[in-house]
């Protein structure tokens, strides 16, 4: 049995730690995977773009019907505090580590039914725990990638609990021994199991189109601001599988990830099997970014 550590989290109305937080076995979360949960980063003790990911949680519980239990202030207070409980933690690094807030949200406790039931006390979890950020290793030399059919349901941009599909087709991946799988919907790029997929060519930056087919990262919009500073054409369409094969390059972006290089595909070398230019100009605006947040924090922002 695995030993849970005693890290602080919120649940229903009360601070708690892992090992003593419980649920219903009728919670609807439990039973249908019916919730939707959001991410956010915290870099030295501070969020990390979030009122970004505030509003895909709030689209993400309009799509499935959940009302928001708490306003933006509300969350970012609890946020905050257990942030703060895990500077106290001995099973977690200082405040001035980088951390990940996990926020899930279910529909409630009811009895087994596929018909949303009415009126239900939404279930509200909150932990937060060490972010492992990419290796210097990974950053210098990149990731090895696979490519799969997308097989997951059609209603990709919920952020939804329900991770089966996304599971399987990241386990493709860790059985080939590489870092993501990258996945293709009717010979169309979509997305990987847990990040999304950025095609270079040419100098030119481009990424599936924000729609059902793919969850849109918060670093959709990062990534467009720091092209847009560094003079890199960004743009969003349907990209085809010769292209992702015939790439200059290949990235990744996620909340864990941020921005990585892709160096191999299936075995094959993407590009000139190095990071390369234009990721080194997204990390380089991604780091910066980051370091903004903790300067407004310390008041000594530009």
């Amino acid at each position: 049995m695995t030993t849970l550590p005693k890290l602080p989290c919120f649940l229903n109305g009360d601070y708690t730690d892992l090992a003593n937080a419980k649920i219903s076995v009728m919670d609807r979360g439990f039973i249908f995977g019916d919730g939707v949960y959001e991410v956010v980063p915290v870099y030295g003790g501070q969020l990390f773009r979030f009122d970004e990911h505030m509003a895909r949680l709030e689209r993400s519980l309009a799509a499935v019907r959940i009302a928001n239990p708490m306003t933006r202030g509300e969350w970012q207070a609890l946020a905050r505090r257990l942030i703060a409980s895990c500077a106290e933690s001995t099973e977690l690094s200082p405040l001035a580590s980088d951390q990940l807030v996990y926020i899930q949200i279910t529909r409630g406790v009811a009895m087994r039914d596929h018909v949303m039931p009415r009126d239900l006390t939404p279930t509200v979890f909150v932990m937060t725990n060490m972010m492992k950020r990419p290796t210097d290793t990974q950053r210098e030399q990149g990731v090895a990638c696979v490519s799969a059919d997308d097989f997951r349901w059609e209603k990709a941009h919920i952020k939804s609990v329900s991770l089966l599909g996304s599971v399987m087709a990241r386990q493709i991946s860790f059985d080939a021994g590489a870092v993501e799988t990258i996945m293709f919907r009717r010979g169309y790029l979509s997305e990987a199991a847990a990040s999304n997929v950025w095609v270079v060519k040419n100098n030119a930056l481009s990424g599936p189109p924000s729609d059902n087919l793919v969850l849109t990262g918060v670093r959709y919009g990062l990534i467009e601001e720091i092209c847009r500073a560094a003079g890199l054409a960004f743009e969003l369409r349907r990209i085809t599988r010769q292209e992702v094969l015939d790439a200059d390059e290949l990235i990744l972006s996620s909340a864990t990830k941020e921005v990585l290089a892709v160096t191999t595909l299936d075995d094959k070398a993407v590009g000139t099997g190095q990071p390369g230019p234009v990721f080194q100009r997204l990390f380089t605006g991604y780091q910066a970014a980051i370091e903004h947040t903790k300067a407004c924090a310390r008041g000594t922002a530009r």
